[in-house]
C-alpha cells in the first residue's frame, strides 16, 4: 500500500480527496482505517441537543459543492452529528473512498524502510455484551471498547507513508484533584455527555472555561436542582456574535509554533477567549454563567475551596478538553522531549514518512482542509 490513513474525520477525508484528484485509487493505492463504525468523525460522537449553529463552525469539506450540499444550509434544527454523519456518508460514496471501518489502529512500528499499521477489527460479532457506567475504574464507553477490542481480530498492513489523522476525541484530558476517587458520585467527560435529561434533578458541577462547558451549563439550566461552575482560568469574554474559533490567527501561530518545536499543544481558547454570542450574553446577564475559581480539593458529597465554601454535586462533568491521540505512533518515537511531536506543514521533521493532518494549527475544520491539500502534494511529490 502507498498511503494509509488514520481517521475519517475532516482532515482524514481531505487528505483522500486530494488523493483521489492525483488518481490514486482506494483500496488498492490508499486505504482509510477509520475507529467509528459510521462516518462523521468525532462528530457521529456529539450529543444528540448539539446543533450545527449552537457548535464552532464546520467548514465544507473540498469537493463537497459537486455533492450540491453545505454546511452553511444544512438544517440546523437537527442534531450536528446526525447532519455531519450523513454529509459525510455522502462525500465518502460519491468519491469512493471506501472507508475501512470500524478498524482501530493500535500501533504503528519501523519496518525497514516501510511502516506497518496494526489494527484490531472491531466489527460488531452477535455474542457480544456492552456494559456501561462511569470514569475512574467504574465501566465506561472507552473501557468497554477496550475489552472489546481485547478480543477483536487483529491484522496489519504495510505502507510507504503513514497519514495520521486521528484528532483528539479519543484522548480525552481530565486533570487530577486530591479527593477524585472518593467522591460517590459520577464523574463525566464532555466526551461521555448524551442528553441533559440524565442531569434531571441532579447537583451538577460544570469544570471548565471553554464553549463546552458553557453549552452545558445553558443546557442542564432548566433540568438541573443546581448548577456550578467552576474554571481553571478567568473567562476572557470577546465581542462577537459568532462562535468560531477558526479565524483566530494568534491562537493558529501559538498552535504552530508549538507543533514546530515539538512542545505541548497550548489550548485554543486560552490564546482566543470565548465570543460572547447573544444567547451566552443572556447567560451572563441572568447569572449563570458566573465562573468561580477551580476548588481545590474533592470530597465525597461535593467540592471544596480553601475558603471552606462547599457545592454538593452528585456528577462533576469534565469539559476539560482533549489532547492529541497519538499512543498507537509511540514506537516510532516520535515525541519529543518537550512533551509534543515536531510537525511542520503537516510532517513529522523525526520522520518524514509520517504526516500528522489536523495537528497543531491544522485542528480546526478550515485548517485540516488546507492540510489535505498539502499533505497529498507531500507525499505524491516521494512517491
Amino acid at each position: 500500500m502507498k498511503v494509509v490513513v488514520i481517521g475519517a474525520g475532516q482532515a482524514g477525508l481531505s487528505v483522500a480527496y486530494h488523493l483521489r484528484r492525483f488518481e490514486l485509487v482506494a483500496g488498492e493505492d490508499f486505504v482509510i482505517l477509520d475507529r467509528t463504525d459510521r462516518p462523521g468523525g468525532a462528530w457521529a460522537h456529539r450529543w444528540e441537543s448539539l446543533k450545527l449553529g449552537t457548535a464552532h463552525r464546520v467548514h465544507d469539506l473540498p469537493g463537497m459543492d459537486q455533492l450540491g450540499i453545505s454546511f452553511d444550509t444544512a438544517d440546523r434544527s437537527l442534531p450536528a452529528r446526525d447532519v455531519v454523519s450523513d454529509y459525510y456518508g455522502r462525500f465518502e460514496r460519491h468519491y469512493e473512498l471506501d472507508v475501512a471501518r470500524p478498524f482501530n489502529v493500535q500501533r504503528v512500528v519501523n519496518r525497514g524502510v516501510e511502516l506497518e499499521v496494526h489494527f484490531q477489527d472491531l466489527r460488531p460479532r452477535e455474542d457480544e455484551a456492552r456494559p456501561s457506567r462511569g470514569l475512574f475504574g467504574r465501566w465506561s464507553r472507552r473501557a468497554e471498547d477496550q475489552a472489546i477490542a481485547r478480543e477483536a481480530p487483529t491484522g496489519q498492513v504495510v505502507t510507504r507513508f503513514l497519514v495520521n489523522a486521528t484528532g483528539t476525541w479519543g484522548a480525552p484530558f481530565v486533570p487530577y484533584y486530591p479527593g477524585m476517587r472518593d467522591f460517590a458520585g459520577r464523574h463525566l467527560h464532555t466526551s461521555d455527555f448524551r442528553s441533559a435529561a440524565d442531569f434531571r434533578g441532579q447537583q451538577v458541577v460544570v469544570v471548565g472555561g471553554g464553549t463546552s462547558a458553557i453549552g452545558f451549563m445553558l443546557e442542564l439550566e432548566s433540568v438541573a436542582a443546581g448548577l456550578t461552575w467552576v474554571s481553571r482560568r478567568p473567562i476572557d469574554w470577546i465581542e462577537s456574535q459568532e462562535l468560531d474559533l477558526e479565524g483566530a490567527s494568534a491562537a493558529v501561530a501559538m498552535q504552530d509554533e508549538a507543533a514546530r518545536a515539538g512542545r505541548a499543544l497550548p489550548s485554543v481558547v486560552s490564546g482566543t477567549g470565548v465570543p460572547r454570542s447573544r444567547r451566552i450574553a443572556a447567560g451572563i446577564d441572568r447569572g449563570l454563567l458566573v465562573a468561580k475559581p477551580m476548588f481545590d480539593r474533592i470530597e465525597r458529597a461535593g467540592v471544596r475551596w480553601n475558603d471552606g465554601d462547599f457545592a454538593f454535586a452528585d456528577t462533576i462533568i469534565w469539559a476539560t478538553g482533549f489532547r492529541p491521540e497519538l499512543r498507537h505512533l509511540a514506537p516510532l518515537k516520535l515525541r519529543e522531549k518537550a512533551g509534543g511531536v515536531a510537525v511542520g506543514q503537516g510532517a513529522s521533521w523525526a520522520d518524514p514518512r509520517v504526516f500528522l493532518a489536523g495537528y497543531g494549527p491544522q485542528a480546526s475544520t478550515v485548517g485540516a482542509n488546507r492540510a489535505g491539500r498539502m499533505i497529498a502534494r507531500q507525499i505524491m511529490a516521494m512517491l
